[in-house]
């Protein structure tokens, strides 16, 4: 897709980490014909699949949906909250102290560019997609309580704050924190399988247990670009479909999802490195003044009110909604479990599925920080600006529908997610000029996941290299070819949705992955720490060996 934003990162901002002190392997860069045809056969036989037997197959993946929902929502939900608390207990333990690196060695990054790119790395197109669909679609279709009711519309933005929380972020930081550790700390590949040496040793890592990792991981991941392309293309072709007055068709979506992926895969042989940040750098300016432009264009003071109200909301609410799986919701309790199969048990798969790229994108970015910065970075630095923006947008939606008789707006909502916004700031000044600067940010939020991520499916299907070498550019505008394809497959088939329900279903066995890395990450701190301060315990065998 893009040129990598691992090198686009290191190459701007004048990272050091591309230059000084490599690992050097003199081992030449090769693709992994396990991990990478695995990989490869797996998506493709799910995509043909769901394109030769939509229905049949939309049914079947509805069904366990279901099943998933009803037999392991406690799970996802314990999971969850078990990220949650490893991440800030090993931050904020004796353990946090500790680098991403020899203890010797000095951030590659200012911290304000490490936190540029942090924000950068958690802002993407779906705030796009949701910020007013989401809102309105819990306010009429609530998991417990009376639809279209001012506890309902206060329960819509707790939901949504839920959903794009700290529990996400908190994934993100696990795979960030284990993937970079062993990378920096004990000269490990940077790859998923590296997390589970402490537990399984090398011999194993480096064999079937580690490409299955990897092969999963890129399976899981390849997954949520499929899902972020679809949504992009569905978001930006909403936006020229309101623009010019265009037929929503088919054709339309076509032309913007292939444009969207040449432009992505151009860049991502092109080199243009200062060219792709000032743009990243223009797209939060522009992503800014959009959010300030709505809060002072409209009810500013209720605005602000709301957010603050929303915020307490979320936190007073945030070990209750952590765990609750509606059991006691009386004769609604059917309704509150499809609710939770379709939204909160989604986005955890999702989070999920994104963190392989996420994670190792933070990792790349955080060589010398601590542990106890990089948890708190990838908690609190994107987090902040995700919620004032959720809480912006959505009040604003729901004050249009609720008040202001705005039905096309809340249809939209429920029937078209992608062209809610739009419908939106219809009602603010200059609205076509906005909407068109919308149009713009939603393309270029779109370019930085799929970047980031077609060079972690490229790096995760090579072998051999060095520490810092990405893969070679024709395995990445390979993997961008097998995305759209799948994209184009899914989207013209009319089993999009189902897509989105694999991400649940994958999302399962990879959060058992996940809960190894917390127990391989605690191994190893725990005997570095003694191991720094005298103590007798000797580091893992498998990682004294590398260290």
């Amino acid at each position: 897709m893009l040129c990598g934003v691992f090198r686009h990162a290191f190459t701007a901002m004048g990272s050091p980490s591309m230059t000084a002190s490599p690992t050097k392997t003199n081992e030449q860069v090769r693709l992994n014909p396990v991990v990478f045809y695995g990989s490869t056969a797996l998506i493709l036989i799910l995509t043909a699949a769901l394109i030769l037997f939509p229905d049949g197959a939309g049914a079947l993946l509805g069904r366990i949906q279901v099943w998933l929902s009803h037999s392991f929502g406690w799970y996802y939900m314990l999971a969850i909250g078990a990220y949650l608390f490893f991440v800030v207990w090993i931050a904020f333990s004796r353990y946090g102290t500790l680098k991403l690196g020899a203890d010797h060695d000095r951030p590659d990054f200012s911290y304000g560019a490490w936190a540029g790119m942090l924000f950068s790395s958690g802002i993407g197109i779906s705030l796009l997609y949701f910020a007013a669909s989401e809102p309105i679609d819990h306010l009429y279709n609530p998991p417990e309580g009376a639809a279209g009711t001012p506890h309902a519309a206060r329960q819509a933005l707790q939901l949504t704050f839920l959903h794009w929380g700290l529990h996400g972020w908190a994934i993100y930081a696990l795979v960030g924190l284990a993937v970079g550790y062993f990378a920096y700390r004990h000269r490990q590949p940077l790859a998923l399988r590296s997390a589970l040496y402490p537990l399984l040793g090398e011999r194993w890592v480096k064999g079937a247990v580690g490409n299955a990792v990897d092969c999963f991981g890129i399976f899981v991941t390849l997954l949520g670009l499929v899902t972020n392309l679809g949504i992009g293309a569905l978001q930006v072709s909403s936006g020229l479909e309101y623009l010019t007055g265009m037929e929503h068709s088919k054709t339309t979506l076509l032309v913007v999802l292939l444009v969207m992926s040449v432009v992505a895969t151009l860049a991502a042989v092109s080199g243009i490195e200062k060219g792709i940040r000032r743009l990243s750098n223009l797209n939060i300016v522009l992503f800014s003044s959009l959010l300030l432009f709505v809060l002072v264009c409209g009810s500013t003071l209720e605005l602000l009110n709301g957010f603050v109200q929303n915020l307490g909301d979320y936190l007073n609410g945030l070990i209750l909604k952590t765990f609750d799986l509606y059991v006691y919701t009386g004769g609604g309790a059917g309704k509150s479990e499809e609710w939770l199969g379709l939204w909160t048990l989604f986005y955890w798969a999702w989070w999920i599925s994104w963190a392989p790229f996420v994670g190792m994108f933070v990792a790349r970015i955080s060589r010398g920080r601590t542990v106890r910065e990089l948890v708190c970075g990838v908690l609190l630095i994107p987090l902040g600006f995700t919620l004032a923006w959720l809480s912006v947008f959505g009040n604003s939606a729901m004050d249009l529908v609720m008040n202001h008789g705005a039905t096309d707006l809340a249809k939209a909502a429920l029937e078209q997610p992608s062209m809610s916004i739009y419908l939106l700031l219809e009602h603010y000044p200059l609205a076509k000029v906005v909407i068109g600067v919308s149009i713009f940010v939603g393309f270029v939020l779109f370019l930085t996941p799929a970047d980031s991520g077609s060079v972690m499916l490229a790096n995760l299907s090579r072998a051999g290299g060095d520490l810092d070498e990405d893969a070679p550019n024709w395995l990445r505008i390979l993997w961008s070819v097998i995305v759209t394809l799948v994209t184009i497959g899914l989207l013209f088939a009319g089993n999009f949705t189902a897509m989105q329900t694999v991400v649940v279903l994958a999302g399962l066995p990879f959060s058992a992955v996940l809960i190894l890395f917390m127990f391989g990450l605690y191994k190893a701190v725990r005997a570095d720490y003694e191991q720094a301060h005298g103590g007798a315990r000797p580091a893992p065998a498998a990682l004294a060996q590398n260290a």
